[in-house]
């Protein structure tokens, strides 16, 4: 099991005072200002509930956040690939995971909203997860990813797909539950992400993640969604508070052009000022938490051909070698093995499988989704 050292969205903390960011919860009775915008009448009975899986109650007091969600986030559990799918064991599942960040990380729940069996059963995780899903409002606050915990709902998967791939039970029940969130929470196929979007970790894993191109065409088609609603990219919103591989490649990035930043993968003070500075100097909105926006990822990816060298190159090198890409080596010149890695990106995800890196091959590559992936 991966752990995570911060329970609570720093951000959710610091914005406490910008307009109530968080709204505390004393047992099943949920204080939240707003309407809800859940779709009227979802049938949420295939979800096993706390109360049904007998869940232990939170040692503390939970929260909500009032930062709308805006992303799912998928995580394997790095537990056993059992071959035993039955519902005890899924519950058995569910008590072990709240047993473990309970005693053994010191969280309040469970860390994550959901969590998904290999036998295809779906259990609520941090209690009150699924009454914010059925209202479609506001998530709980969690703790499945640090930066991420008050605005991305949280999957965790059984098992560990670093070489695997998960059984056929857990995928279709993993598709289920995304079209779900998307439809309570308004969102979409192109926000599903990786843990290690977001957060450095081995989480969800090398073979786990090569299927979410087509998880999320699934998604989609489940949620008839029309390609041209689909953004020619859909990049990871990485801010101040994350740290992951992709930070490590916008650094890579910042340092090509001349700042003073070093290759670390925490967002630092150093990162944000050169995010900033980026941003104004291309006449893009300066945001207060750095965040990379569509407009500053695409002004700061350059094109690159076979003939490349340099930090760029380093830095895809880096980012494919951490996804599972074992041959690739962190070198500054593109060579066969990179080439090889980029084109094998390129396929899963419905781009020309060229070898070079254009816009949308940086999109994918970092953590993002292309609308060519959606494409039959």
């Amino acid at each position: 099991m991966h752990v995570d050292h911060s329970e609570v969205d720093r951000r959710t903390l610091l914005r406490a005072g910008l307009g109530a960011a968080t709204v505390a919860v004393v047992g099943s009775q949920l204080a939240f200002p707003g309407a809800a915008q859940a779709a009227p009448g979802a049938d949420l009975d295939w979800i096993i509930s706390c109360d049904e899986w007998a869940a232990r109650p939170p040692k503390d007091p939970l929260s909500i956040s009032a930062i709308a969600t805006n992303k799912i986030i998928v995580h394997h559990m790095a537990f056993p690939n059992v071959t035993d799918y039955s519902r005890e064991q899924a519950v058995k599942l569910a008590h072990d995971c709240q047993d473990l960040h309970i005693d053994g990380n010191g969280w309040s729940d469970t860390g994550q909203h959901f969590t998904v069996s290999r036998g295809g059963y779906v259990l609520e995780g941090r209690r009150g997860s699924l009454e914010r899903l059925e209202a479609g409002d506001r998530q709980m606050i969690s703790a499945h990813c640090p930066g991420e915990n008050g605005r991305a709902i949280g999957i965790e998967n059984e098992g560990t797909y670093v070489t695997e791939t998960p059984p056929e039970a857990l995928t279709d029940s993993l598709v289920k539950l995304c079209v779900t969130i998307c439809q309570q929470y308004g969102l979409h196929a192109h926000d599903i992400f990786g843990h290690w979007d977001f957060r450095t970790t081995q989480c969800p894993g090398a073979a786990f993640y090569q299927q979410f191109p087509t998880l999320r065409r699934r998604v989609a088609a489940a949620l008839d969604t029309d390609l041209a609603d689909v953004p020619a990219r859909r990049w990871p919103d990485l801010w101040r508070f994350v740290s992951s591989p992709s930070v490590r490649v916008v650094q890579y990035l910042l340092a090509h052009r001349g700042y003073p930043v070093t290759v670390t993968g925490a967002f630092d003070a150093a990162t944000v000022a050169a995010v900033q500075d980026w941003q104004a100097r291309n006449g893009i909105p300066v945001d207060i938490d750095a965040t990379l926006t569509p407009a500053t990822w695409e002004t700061l990816v350059p094109e690159l051909d076979q003939h490349a060298t340099g930090l760029p190159v380093s830095a895809v090198q880096e980012i494919l070698n951490f996804k599972g890409y074992a041959d690739v080596a962190v070198t500054g010149t593109y060579d066969y093995a990179t080439r090889s890695a980029v084109k094998h990106v390129q396929a899963l995800h419905g781009l020309p499988d060229n070898g070079k890196l254009s816009t949308s091959t940086w999109c994918t590559i970092v953590g993002g989704v292309v609308r060519q992936s959606f494409r039959d």
